[in-house]
Parts: structure tokens; sequence; C-alpha cells
């Protein structure tokens, strides 16, 4: 006799909540990220930090991909096109990322980072087909003023670092576009095992060049590299890659503002960092437009890209 899920379980929901609903979980998974990657950088550094974190995260999802008989998936003719270009746009954001880090802050970096909400809007919304209710652009306008405003402490002044951080920001929403067109064709654990598989020779050659003969002690941190290569580089991607199967890339972007507020509120509790008068503020706008971006909207018109078709 054939089991159905229990009648408020997580698949009868809708589509669209389900979505919501892992977005959240995988922002607040992801905002563990900073305090997880300060406590290895006193040991490793920042690139040698990536390059161990994505071979756990390899090693792991090739033996579950193996072991599910993903490979033939990965094989498809239809997928391979999407999934290369998902790992060469997500590799160009994170070389971009972590070079620019080389020249200016986290702080400058988190703000300018966020501007993918606006590059999605642009690409998806304002010259593609996709259209937002109201009501949930509203609410997206407003997330991104409260992460801006909590994330932003003072005058940003750019610099080569800066820029290299934009054009991540510019790529950000095109990753995302092959990464959920992919998703048609294979499941997330196979995306995320093509993607690390394909950077690790890039970020071992780029840990090798901007950090030659540095003091790496992987054994002080490796339980930290675990988690950071099993939970957060694995399970809040799982958690990404089906809310963008399930909801729209500019309502994801928009839901990632609820990182920063995880994050000051982590970094109260475990590193005894007080948020500033203008971090508190910044709660305001953000919780509001989570509420008003969540609420059922008027019917929408899709564009069949941006949903992966």
């Amino acid at each position: 006799m054939r089991s159905h899920p229990p009648k408020n379980s997580f698949l009868n929901l809708p589509r669209e909540r389900q979505g919501e609903l892992l977005m959240v979980a995988e922002t607040f998974i992801w905002s563990w990220f900073p305090i997880i990657t300060l406590i290895i950088y006193e040991h490793l550094s920042p690139l040698f930090t990536m390059f161990y974190t994505t071979l756990i995260a390899a090693l792991f999802f090739g033996g579950f991909v193996l072991w599910r008989g993903g490979h033939r998936r990965i094989l498809q003719r239809q997928a391979i096109r999407p999934l290369l270009l998902t790992t060469l746009f997500i590799n160009l954001l994170f070389i971009c990322v972590y070079l620019g880090l080389q020249y200016t802050s986290a702080a400058n970096m988190a703000v300018i980072l966020f501007l993918q909400l606006l590059f999605s809007y642009l690409y998806f919304n304002l010259f593609g087909a996709e259209r937002f209710a109201s009501i949930h652009l509203f609410g997206a306008l407003l997330m991104g003023a409260g992460a801006l405003i909590i994330l932003f402490p003072g005058k940003l002044y750019l610099n080569k670092g800066d820029l290299l951080v934009l054009v991540a920001a510019m790529i950000a929403p095109i990753a995302n576009y092959y990464q959920k067109q992919a998703r048609t064709f294979v499941k997330p654990s196979e995306i995320l095992f093509v993607r690390y598989l394909l950077a690790l020779p890039v970020l071992l050659a780029l840990a090798q060049w901007f950090s030659p003969g540095g003091k790496e002690n992987v054994r002080a941190v490796l339980p930290w590299l675990l988690l950071n290569g099993l939970v957060l580089f694995g399970l809040s991607k799982i958690f990404w890659i089906e809310a963008i199967h399930r909801i729209s890339i500019t309502k994801a972007s928009a839901m990632s503002a609820f990182g920063p507020l995880f994050t000051i509120i982590l970094a109260y509790l475990v590193l005894g960092d007080e948020p500033s008068l203008q971090q508190r503020l910044g709660v305001v706008p953000v919780l509001i437009g989570g509420v008003l971006i969540t609420r059922p909207g008027t019917s929408q018109r899709v564009s069949k890209a941006n949903h992966g078709g």
C-alpha cells in the first residue's frame, strides 16, 4: 500500500512556499560562513581554505553521485551545456571574489556582492519577461535597502578589488540561471559535484600563486573544514539549487537579505560582537520586506528562460 506524506508536510505545501522555506534554511546555514571562515583563517590562508573546503565537498558529492548512479545523468547530452556553463560562471564568480578580497575589505565585498539582487532584477524583470507582483517588488526593495543598511557602515571607496567583486555580482544571476537550467536534467548533488570537481585545479593554482610557502595547518582546523565542506558548501547549496528550482532567481536573491540579519545575531551569540544601532535599524526593513515578498501576489507572467525551460 502506497504511503502518503502527512497532511501538513513540506511536500504538501505549494511549490513556491517550498522554495521560500528552502531559501530561508539556506540563508540561515550560509550565514555561519563568515564566523566559521574567521576561525579557519587563524591557521589557513583564504585561498587554501577555499581549496580544502571544495576538495571535501567534491569527495563527498563524488561518492554520493557514484553510489546513486548519477554519473549517467551528468553525461546526458542536454545536461552537459548547462552544467559546463554553470561551472564556468560559478568559478569566475569565486575567482573574482577571492582575488578582490586581496585589495578590499570584507564589508565592501558584502555590500557590492549583494548588488546581485539589482542585476537579477535588471536581467530577468526589467529587460526579461518575468514580472513581479507589486507587493513582491516592494518587499524585495525593502529587503535590499535593509541589507545595505546592515552591511554598509560608512563611505564606500571603489578600488580594483571592489571592481572585481562588482563583476562577481554581475555574474551571479547568470550562474544561477544556468544552474537552474541544469536542475531540470540532473539532481543538485550532481550539479555540485561537477562544480566542485572542475574548480579544484583552478583553486589549487591560485592558492599556490597567491600563498606560496604559507603556513597551512590543516589538521588544526580539520573539523571546521569538514563543517564548511559538508554543511555550508554541501547542504546549504542543495537548498539553494532546490529553492531556485521553485522560485524566481530575483526572489531568491532578495530573500538572501536575511543573511546579514542571521549573521549579526550569530556573531553576537558566538563571538560577542554586539550589533551597532545602524545594524539594528537595518533589521526592520528586512523583516517587513520578508513578510511582503512571501505573501500571495497577483498572477505573474514568468519567463521561460528564468525558470529553466
